[in-house]
Order: C-alpha cells, then sequence, then structure tokens
C-alpha cells in the first residue's frame, strides 16, 4: 500500500535558484526543520557529485541516518530520490518514500512541487500511517519549503530597510 503527499509554493526566484536550494547539502538542512514526531535534517554528506544513481547520507535531528539514493537529475526541472534507512518508530509504519520535486518558471518566480510517495510496511497500520504522511509529513514539506521563501525573502527585506 502507498500514501502519497504533495507541497507546493511560488518562490520569488528562478528555477536554477530553487533547484540549488532544495538540492543544496549545506543550505537544505536549515530549510527542513521537521514537525511534531518527523524530525529535522541536521546534515547531509554526498558520496559522490549529484547525479542519477548517487547517493547521500541525511542526518536527522533524532539520530537517525537515512539513505537518499537519487533516480532522477534534471536540473533545474526535475529532482527525484528513494529515500530509506527509516528506523522504530517510522520504520514501523514506512518501508521507504520515492519522493519528485519540480520546479517551473512564471512571472512571479518559480512553482515547486514537492510529492512524496511512501510505501508501507504493514496495511492494518494505514490508519495511523495515514496521519504521520497526510498530516505531520506534509506540514514538515510545508514548513520547509516556507522556510526556503523566507530565505529569499529576508535579503530583499533587508536591502530594503
Amino acid at each position: 500500500m502507498h500514501l502519497t503527499v504533495t507541497a507546493e509554493r511560488s518562490l520569488p526566484c528562478t528555477p536554477e535558484v530553487a533547484f540549488g536550494m532544495a538540492t543544496d547539502p549545506d543550505r537544505f538542512p536549515t530549510f527542513f526543520t521537521g514537525f511534531g514526531p518527523i524530525p529535522g535534517i541536521i546534515g547531509i554528506r554526498l558520496h559522490s557529485p549529484l547525479a542519477v544513481g548517487s547517493q547521500r547520507r541525511v542526518h536527522s535531528a533524532d539520530g537517525v541516518i537515512l539513505t537518499e539514493r537519487v533516480t532522477e537529475h534534471d536540473p533545474p526541472v526535475r529532482h527525484g530520490y528513494t529515500l530509506t534507512g527509516f528506523r522504530p518508530p517510522m520504520s514501523w509504519f514506512i518501508n521507504k518514500g520515492e519522493s519528485m520535486w519540480t520546479f517551473a518558471g512564471h512571472e512571479l518566480g518559480c512553482r515547486v512541487v514537492w510529492a512524496f510517495e511512501f510505501s508501507l510496511n504493514k496495511r492494518w497500520l494505514a490508519p495511523l500511517s495515514s496521519i504521520i504522511v497526510h498530516v505531520l509529513m506534509r506540514r514538515a514539506m510545508h514548513r520547509c519549503l516556507k522556510n526556503m521563501q523566507r530565505a529569499l525573502v529576508a535579503p530583499a527585506a533587508a536591502k530594503a530597510t
């Protein structure tokens, strides 16, 4: 069984800038701060240059180290990866996540769409898994995109004062 969650936001920048923010291993952890039991990210380590097939280690605030394997990398249009290595209690519910980011320019900047499809471990835990994915993870994803927007708006606001 799979559960899908999506977050979208318009950012005041080009697709190139938004793509860079989403894939930068130094900056992205400052954007993904988590929500409730969904931990934030404190670090990302690349094992090789970012490309299809490359892997990253994602260090979360709860001490878990997840693995991301890049499945699609088409700057500045699409970026996809598979997320594995969940530990209890999350591994009781979720086996892996398939993520896809898309970036499209428009007259006010860039529309970012971030989707995740999670594979569930146990069908009978689907109601609780649904809360984790559709409420908590969605909120963490929206917060991340909002943090990216704030990072873009803050320098402009500082220049205006």
